[in-house]
């Protein structure tokens, strides 16, 4: 594993200060995007510090469903910014951002730290619960699994 893909994880994916209302100007000036300069349709950014995010790698995680991803027992607020304009190219990436609480936070992890966000999934206390609906999994693709 090479510190790029640590570096990568951690600036793409880790922003203990980051809002709902930044998604556009933090993903522009972290310059998150995927190839050919493409928007990437959406982007999570965990609300934590790095260390308590590498903690997943190390001591605390679960399996998650014989998948070779690593689950984390601590639950995170995170931003998810979903692409608003599709198939837009950078400079022109809008998103819409939105706050999420109490997730449990799925990645891959290479000796002792995350190099990908693969997903998260709302608890019985998140905030999707509390709005009446049934809690679903966030990846950094689309999806309509339901927990």
């Amino acid at each position: 594993l090479c510190l790029r893909e640590r570096y990568f994880f951690k600036r793409q994916h880790v922003d203990a200060n980051m809002t709902a209302e930044k998604c556009d100007a933090e993903i522009k000036k972290k310059r998150i995007y995927n190839v050919y300069n493409k928007c990437k349709d959406v982007n999570t950014f965990i609300l934590s510090d790095y260390e308590k995010v590498k903690a997943i790698c190390k001591r605390q995680w679960s399996h998650y469903k014989n998948t070779g991803f690593t689950k984390s027992k601590a639950k995170f607020s995170i931003v998810r910014c979903d692409l608003r304009n599709k198939g837009g190219r950078k400079p022109n990436c809008q998103y819409d951002g939105e706050l999420l609480t109490n997730r449990i936070v799925v990645v891959v992890c290479e000796r002792g730290s995350p190099v990908h966000y693969q997903k998260d999934i709302g608890t019985f206390e998140s905030n999707n619960a509390t709005r009446g609906k049934i809690p679903m999994d966030s990846t950094s693709l689309p999806t309509n699994i339901h927990v």
